[in-house]
């Protein structure tokens, strides 16, 4: 049974999110309450900026480490540091902050993977080249910055979680690509409610505060569009590179050109584009029957000044129950060649 001490004890060890020193350090926590009879948890933590992304990071962290060590409910209340203890800490946090991947000096070349619209593809392919690129050789990270719609996770057969090691979030590695997620932050598959500026800060903090360590890519699966997320993103990473996904189908690549004028006004490099399900292949006759038309993607091309890298045709992975990942195609899967191949391009033209 957990008692006071050992819940502060627990608490007290983590990191307050912008002064970047325990909570112990700060005397942060607030109040402990225990309700042994229904094993029931209740904190209230002082931090220095409440309604944030931080904060939503920290309260699973806490949430999270409680149940662990036994509590079956855990309630959550934040208060704010008071001023003289928020500006003692605050200039030596501004002086040691990391600037990580966002850093001039750092060597990591983004790709962020984007589409006009929903249903096209784009986190199977993010998901899918990632992995490739990973078959490779290469150092890669995966960011799923489909926010409201993060789907990773499941992709990839993600069950674990990121762990904290000091300031810093460890990303969960799966087929050698490091992954993060608002799907790792979010109980029972809720709904995000935020605006869009709490979603730019969540976003900021996958740069500056997961440990990434040295890669070569880091890949970026964005939302559908061109709202919020995505100029944040276009404005965040001056030097990202651009693929876009669209299918063969006329009106999918007409919305599809919109993201790639979004990312050619901000300067950004439009590597290439993908066009998914392509075709459908008879396994009995070996006929291909172009369900979505054709010519989509070879259009989009055209009018953004690019070439198509792959065409993707409609096809299941094969379904591992000791390694499952229902949307990760093997490596001698039809598709998991056209992704090597892909990859391969990919890696040529970023040279």
């Amino acid at each position: 049974m957990l008692t006071e001490a050992k819940v502060r004890e627990l608490v007290g060890g983590l990191f307050e999110p912008f002064l970047h020193k325990t909570l112990a350090e700060l005397n942060a926590i607030e109040e402990i309450k225990v309700k042994e009879e229904k094993n029931h948890v209740s904190v209230k933590v002082d931090i220095a900026k409440t309604g944030t992304a931080e904060q939503l990071q920290l309260q699973t962290q806490i949430v999270n480490l409680l149940k662990e060590a036994g509590a079956e409910t855990v309630g959550m209340r934040f208060g704010q540091l008071p001023d003289e203890v928020v500006e003692k800490y605050r200039d030596s946090a501004s002086e040691n902050q990391d600037k990580g991947l966002l850093s001039p000096n750092s060597k990591t070349t983004f790709v962020a993977i984007a589409s006009g619209k929903g249903g096209v593809g784009k986190s199977t392919v993010s998901v899918n080249l990632a992995v490739s690129l990973a078959r490779l050789g290469k150092k890669v990270g995966l960011v799923d910055a489909d926010i409201y719609g993060f789907s990773v996770p499941d992709m990839m057969g993600i069950t674990d979680r990121p762990v904290v090691r000091g300031e810093k979030i460890i990303p969960v590695d799966r087929f050698g690509v490091k992954v993060i997620s608002m799907g790792f932050f979010v109980e029972d598959n809720a709904p995000i409610i935020w605006r869009g500026p709490m979603l730019g800060k969540m976003l900021n903090s996958f740069f500056k505060e997961v440990e990434w360590g040295e890669l070569d890519y880091l890949l970026l699966d964005l939302p559908p569009g061109t709202g919020d997320i995505a100029l944040d993103v276009h404005t965040m990473l001056p030097s990202c590179k651009e693929i876009i996904v669209t299918t063969p189908h006329a009106t999918a690549a007409f919305v599809a050109a919109r993201a790639g004028a979004m990312a050619l006004k901000t300067e950004h490099e439009v590597v290439g584009i993908i066009e998914n399900m392509s075709y459908f292949e008879s396994k009995v006759t070996g006929e291909k029957e172009y369900v979505f038309g054709k010519g989509g993607g070879d259009k989009l091309a055209e009018e953004l000044r690019t070439e198509v890298l792959g065409r993707l045709p409609l096809a299941q992975p094969y379904w591992d129950e000791e390694e499952f990942a229902p949307s990760v195609y093997q490596e001698d899967h039809m598709l998991g060649q056209i992704y090597l191949e892909i990859a391969e391009k990919v890696v040529d033209k970023l040279k």
